[in-house]
């Protein structure tokens, strides 16, 4: 497995470093530090790199490298995945902007972070709720001492990421369903790319050890209730992720999300959606350029595909004009358009779209006479907004059922919010 960790400054020197096996020493930091910080190749390159028979793989965190040193052949997807934890939990003591100067002054901390964290080179645990039970220094409030016979359970047991006796005076569970939305259109208005990457965040303030029992609009799980008689519309999902609370076999067997939550914030699970993808805004752009009168003219038409009892925030289209652009005269049916020449491109923004209409923005360019004249590459028109209570890929909550020995009520909301990722016309 993982022989050595170490951290390195963008000079290339070790921070911090911690030996798990004897079959690598901390000359090989000599070695990244030529070949990869020193080559500048740590931005242009894949972090993986083989040098002198061993296996370099690293991450970056502002000026930092988190580099893992093996001579066997692990699972980069398993390293990587414990270099993300490890900086997720030093956020957690230092705060998300740590920096250098705070990795040395905490170097007690860190170290006893790297010892609880992996043994021998193998990952342990990376669980930030249990390491505050018993690592309380730096910048985390101490809470109550446990029991030995119960720090011991939590730290072996199987259920690491929640304790025992927690109580809520209120039993609620917070839900929100985030969408992302990829789009890439041709200039011939064939969609190229379409796809939705969701996340499912949830916030839960439950009392004792409750289990809980999650459920999607699967289409498997539709399809096979549609055979004992009840039909529904599914939404087939793709490459799901899960917090590691949930029970992965009760998930293979029957797609049965369920799990024992942690306390607080966490991310449940992650997907794909690339099928029946509902697109939240159409765009028509026309680009007429006048290579004689040197002029240039875009105009855009934008519409709402989502429910009129909906409506988008922050709509912000920036549609790109040539570069040799002196003047622009712009109309909007509403919101702001304004031409901005440090982005060579008009910015359009409008701060509530209402869903089933329509607008239009008009622009006739000057352009500069240039000695050698090149033709505009034309790039794509972006798209940013968020549309509030919608998921463009038509995931929702079915249900979401606790059961705990009280037999206690609980309280559910569920909020669904849906994104721009790339989402690109080419004009």
């Amino acid at each position: 497995m993982i022989s050595m960790i170490m951290v390195l400054n963008q000079k290339g020197e070790i921070m911090i470093s911690r030996q798990y096996r004897d079959d690598v020493s901390r000359v090989a930091a000599d070695s990244f530090r030529l070949q990869v910080i020193a080559a500048k190749e740590a931005s242009s390159h894949a972090p993986i790199r083989r040098i002198e028979n061993c296996s370099f793989i690293y991450t970056r965190h502002l000026n930092m490298y988190f580099v893992a040193l093996t001579k066997s052949n692990v699972n980069p997807a398993l390293v990587f995945e414990f270099l993300f934890q490890k900086i997720r939990v030093l956020k957690a003591y230092l705060g998300d902007d740590f920096d250098e100067n705070s990795m040395r002054n905490n170097m007690t901390l860190i170290y006893e972070l790297m010892d609880e964290t992996m043994d021998f080179g193998y990952p342990q645990n990376c669980a930030v709720d249990v390491l505050q039970m018993y690592i309380n220094l730096a910048n985390v409030k101490p809470q109550d001492e446990p029991e030995p016979e119960q720090l011991t359970k939590q730290i072996t047991g199987a259920i690491d990421w929640r304790r025992e006796g927690i109580r809520h005076k209120k039993n609620e569970v917070y839900i929100d369903v985030l969408e992302s939305v990829n789009l890439m259109i041709s200039t011939s208005g064939a969609i190229l790319r379409n796809e939705v990457t969701g996340r499912v965040q949830m916030n839960t303030k439950l009392t004792g050890m409750p289990e809980c029992k999650f459920g999607l609009n699967d289409k498997l799980v539709i399809e096979k209730e549609s055979a004992e008689g009840r039909k529904k519309p599914g939404v087939e999902i793709d490459d799901c992720v899960f917090h590691r609370c949930v029970r992965l076999g009760k998930f293979d067997a029957d797609r049965t999300i369920t799990f024992i939550p942690p306390d607080g914030e966490f991310e449940l699970m992650r997907y794909r959606v690339n099928d029946n993808v509902n697109l939240p805004f159409r765009l028509i752009p026309a680009v007429q350029e006048e290579g004689q009168s040197n002029r240039c003219s875009i105009n855009v038409k934008m519409i709402a595909n989502f429910s009129d009892k909906l409506f988008a925030t922050h709509v912000v289209v920036k549609i790109p004009v040539p570069k040799n652009t002196s003047k622009a005269k712009i109309k909007a049916t509403f919101g702001r358009a304004k031409y901005e020449p440090e982005q060579n491109a008009i910015v359009w923004r409008i701060k509530r779209f209402p869903g089933k209409t329509s607008c239009q923005l008009s622009s006739d360019m000057e352009l500069v006479r240039t000695v050698r004249p090149k033709a505009w590459e034309r790039p794509p028109i972006n798209v940013d907004f968020q549309v509030p209570m919608f998921t463009a890929s038509g995931v929702h909550v079915r249900f979401l059922r606790v059961y705990d020995k009280s037999g206690y009520t609980t309280n559910r909301w569920v909020r669904y919010i849906t994104k721009a990722g790339g989402y690109q016309i080419k004009i």
